[in-house]
């Protein structure tokens, strides 16, 4: 697989989140994570995402153990900052937290060093320099090899960056999503920093299999997202309909249009979707090799304007720690 460059780390072009492995989108099946992984790094796909919440450590864990053996072979980012402890969560991003979640990052992983060590989220009331301050830190140590931000404005990058270089910003970035290209994807490329969008076919809405939330387990957390419920819901498949017809005319399947479109945003594009299962993950693999036209690219863009999805992506709660 073609490699590209996010700040200073060199990575696969595209990723592998691993989070659905462990929660989040129903039942886990850990031998089919396994072999997920393992298939992933065959095909070049080397980039593989995780964070410390991610079924409260398991997903770390799973990771771990999948690349013992094989840890040359692969880039591994993690992340810090969203905690859950007795039915309570809320974002920490002190220094004494950053410290202690590293470590813990280590032994779960059984890594001596964290490739690319992201914010999950932002504590406004932290300052961001004391945060990164805390992490440079780290790279210090030997400890993380690069830092990266997840889902921060545009002024929060600029501070960040005036403390230490930052390799990545992590946020969502797809069709259904594109807020983040008036102000911080520009500030990203004059800082130097790399983008890797997640959730980059719409969480699985625009494959265009899925049609509500009957089709969800009973735990998939889709079920309470607004572009998952009613009228917005509706609004959101008539514009996924129109993509599986450009995908037909692509020669391509309808996620692989997507993750397309996304990697044509710029080489300093990473995106990293998400899936647990084989044959899932060789479609997405399978967008590496789609060349979108100038005439779709502006079809996709037309139809897709910032704004086009009906409905926040999340409930009311977690979008109050997105920075916009």
């Amino acid at each position: 697989m073609d490699q590209r460059t996010i700040g200073n780390l060199t990575v696969s072009a595209l990723g592998l989140g691993c989070m659905g492995m462990s929660e989040f989108y129903g039942p886990a099946d850990d031998d089919e994570s396994i072999r997920t992984i393992h298939r992933a790094i065959e095909l070049g796909c080397t980039f593989l995402d995780t964070a410390d919440v991610y079924g409260s450590g398991r997903n770390e864990e799973l990771v771990g153990r999948t690349i013992a053996g094989r840890r040359d072979e692969v880039v591994i980012a993690t992340k810090f900052g969203n905690r859950r402890e007795g039915g309570r969560r809320w974002v920490d991003n002190s220094p004494e937290w950053i410290r202690q979640a590293c470590e813990d990052s280590l032994r779960r992983l059984g890594v001596d060093v964290i490739d690319l060590y992201y914010m999950h989220r932002r504590d406004p009331e932290v300052p961001v320099e004391e945060s990164v301050g805390a992490m440079a830190e780290l790279v210090e140590q030997g400890k993380v090899r690069h830092l990266g931000l997840s889902e921060v404005s545009a002024a929060t990058l600029r501070d960040a960056c005036a403390v230490h270089p930052i390799a990545a910003l992590q946020s969502e970035w797809s069709l259904f999503t594109r807020g983040l290209e008036a102000e911080i994807v520009p500030a990203a490329r004059e800082l130097g920093v790399g983008i890797v969008p997640y959730s980059p076919i719409g969480r699985g809405l625009l494959a265009g299999a899925l049609t509500g939330p009957d089709d969800l387990s009973p735990d998939d957390f889709r079920r309470n997202n607004p572009r998952w419920q009613g009228e917005n819901l509706e609004r959101n498949l008539a514009l996924v309909a129109r993509v599986r017809d450009i995908a037909a005319e692509a020669g391509s399947t309808p996620v692989q249009l997507a993750l397309a479109w996304v990697l044509a945003r710029g080489e300093d594009v990473v995106p990293i979707p998400g899936t647990k299962r084989v044959k899932y993950l060789e479609e997405n693999v399978g967008a590496v090799d789609v060349r979108l036209g100038d005439e779709q690219l502006r079809e996709l863009d037309a139809l897709f304007p910032p704004g086009a999805a009906a409905g926040e992506r999340y409930p009311q709660a977690a979008m109050a720690n997105v920075e916009r």
